[in-house]
This record gives structure tokens, C-alpha cells and sequence, in this order.
């Protein structure tokens, strides 16, 4: 089920690697949403950012040797964004003086901002939605509410 979405209320949509910030200037009926910011992260993919191979690992005892798996670097550095925008947010929160919050985004990144968004911020969170619809135009993010 869809949240309402109330006159004054912000809606927070983030994935991995953007995160826009809307304020719904119109009521629950005819939404208005105005963005107020958008973040990207510029990071390149996890190809570009590690090593070529994984590296081996010789056992103490025989010939025997392991493969030690790669870092993800693009993991890493989706949770520093999502570390970073939680900070945003709560900052928000607070200096905005935010009463009704709806958090949009895919289940594992609505995971990472929950546990990382400060008491404050999860006071004034109305709604989760688990979707990703960062990638949409505002005007269709609107639409989405509104049916």
C-alpha cells in the first residue's frame, strides 16, 4: 500500500548512488512535489576500482593454496554514500524541522538508512515504501503517489 503523502511532508528517495530530497508543497489529494535537493555519487564501477585478479593464499601445511575473494569496492562505497546521506538527512530533520518523512528506496539501502539515521530522524519517518524510484522524474514520482 502506498503512503499518503500530506501537505509539508518530504519524501526521501536513495538508492546506492543518488538520493533526492522532495517536499510536497500542494495537499494529499493534489500533490505539489518540489525538489529540494538531489545528490549522485560519482564512483566508478567496482571493474575499474580494484585489482585485476583475487589473490592466492598459500597453506602453512603442503602445496594447497586458496583463493581470497575480491573486495567489492562499489559495495564500500554504496555504504558510504548511504552512511553519508543518512547524516544529511538527519541533519535535515533536525534543521528543517521536518514532521512527516517518507523513505523511499530497495529494501537493503532502506535497511542501511534505518540503522543509520539518528533518533530524531526516525522520529519524523511516517512511511517506508521499498521501492527504487530515485531513478524517476519527479513528475512521475508524483503520479506514483497520486494513484
Amino acid at each position: 500500500m502506498k503512503p499518503r503523502i500530506p501537505h509539508d511532508c518530504w519524501v526521501f528517495a536513495c538508492d546506492g548512488g543518488r538520493a533526492l530530497v522532495i517536499r510536497n508543497a500542494g495537499d494529499a489529494e493534489r500533490l505539489n512535489f518540489i525538489t529540494m535537493d538531489s545528490i549522485v555519487n560519482f564512483e566508478p564501477p567496482t571493474r575499474m576500482m580494484g585489482s585485476d585478479r583475487e589473490g592466492r593464499v598459500h597453506q602453512s601445511a603442503g602445496s594447497a593454496r586458496s583463493k581470497v575473494e575480491q573486495t567489492d569496492w562499489h559495495e564500500q562505497a554504496e555504504e558510504r554514500f548511504v552512511a553519508n546521506i543518512a547524516g544529511k538527512l538527519s541533519a535535515l530533520a533536525r534543521d528543517e524541522d521536518i514532521k512527516n518523512l517518507v523513505l523511499v528506496a530497495p529494501p537493503r539501502v532502506l535497511g542501511q538508512l534505518r540503522r543509520q539515521l539518528d533518533p530524531r530522524a526516525r522520529s519524523v519517518v511516517t512511511a517506508e515504501l521499498a521501492k527504487d524510484l530515485v531513478k524517476f522524474e519527479v513528475a512521475d514520482i508524483e503520479r506514483y503517489f497520486s494513484n
